[in-house]
C-alpha cells in the first residue's frame, strides 16, 4: 500500500527474478512481465509508477515497446528506463530519442539501477507539481506560484520546508508516503536529516493548519498519508 510500483519487462528469467528480488527489498512493488504486448495487458488492468524495459524482447523489442507509449496519451509521461546488453552509443541515442528517461547497460549494479528509479521519479514528481499551480483539499487551498496557503479564508504561514512537504503530501494524496520517500523528495537523498526531523515537521505543519491537519494521516509502520 502506497508503494511505487514497477513493471519489470524483461525475457531474461534471472534478470528478471534479481530484479524483483531487489527492488521489493528497497521497498518497491515489482511486477514482471516477458514480452511488450504482456506490458500493455498489464497497464490496461492497473496503473504503474515506472517501467524497467529491456530492449532484445521476443516479437516487440523494447524500442517499439517504448516508442507505442510515447504515441499513446494515457502513457506519454510514464516514466521509463532501458536496460538492455547494446551499449552501442547509436543504440542509447535511439532509446534517449524514442522518449526513455535513462538507459543502463548490462552487466548492471541493481544498487545504481534502483538509485536511478528514485531519481528519475523524483523527476517525474517536481514536473507534476510545477503543472498544478493551485491544489485544494475541501477547505484547504495551496497557491504555489504565491507561495500562499488558506484553510478557509485564514492565511496560514509555513516555512519553505513545511511548504514543500505539504505540497508532497497533497500531490500523492490517498497514497502512503514513508520516511525514507519524503527524505529523498523533501530533504533531498544526501539531506543530513533523521526520521525524527520528519516527524517534527509533520507535527507542526499539522498545528499550524488547525482543523486541516487532521488531513495528514499517521499510517503506523509505515509513514503519512493525505487524506481528505
Amino acid at each position: 500500500m502506497g508503494k511505487d510500483k514497477i513493471l519489470v519487462v524483461e525475457d531474461d528469467k534471472h534478470i528478471s527474478k534479481l530484479l524483483k528480488y531487489n527492488l521489493e527489498k528497497a521497498g518497491f512493488e515489482c511486477h514482471t512481465v516477458v514480452t511488450g504486448e504482456d506490458l500493455f495487458k498489464m497497464l490496461e488492468q492497473e496503473s504503474v509508477d515506472l517501467v524497467v524495459l529491456d530492449i532484445m524482447l521476443p516479437k516487440m523489442d523494447g524500442f517499439e515497446v517504448c516508442k507505442e507509449l510515447r504515441q499513446d496519451a494515457r502513457y506519454v509521461s510514464l516514466p521509463v528506463i532501458m536496460l538492455t546488453a547494446r551499449g552501442e552509443e547509436i543504440d542509447r541515442i535511439v532509446g534517449l530519442e524514442l522518449g526513455a528517461d535513462d538507459y543502463m547497460v548490462k552487466p548492471f549494479s541493481p544498487r545504481e539501477l534502483i538509485l536511478r528509479i528514485k531519481s528519475v521519479l523524483k523527476r517525474g514528481r517536481f514536473k507534476q507539481e510545477e503543472k498544478k499551480e493551485v491544489l485544494t483539499a475541501d477547505y484547504l487551498k495551496v497557491d504555489i506560484p504565491k507561495h500562499k496557503v488558506l484553510v478557509g479564508k485564514k492565511e496560514i504561514i509555513l516555512t519553505a520546508m513545511e511548504f514543500k512537504l505539504l505540497i508532497n503530501l497533497m500531490n500523492r494524496r490517498g497514497r502512503v508516503q514513508t520516511r525514507d520517500q519524503l527524505l529523498q523528495d523533501v530533504w533531498d537523498i544526501e539531506a543530513d536529516v533523521t526520521t525524527r526531523t520528519i516527524d517534527t515537521h509533520i507535527k507542526r505543519l499539522r498545528q499550524k493548519l488547525g482543523k486541516a491537519g487532521k488531513f495528514i494521516e499517521t499510517v503506523r509502520g509505515h509513514g503519512y498519508r493525505f487524506s481528505e
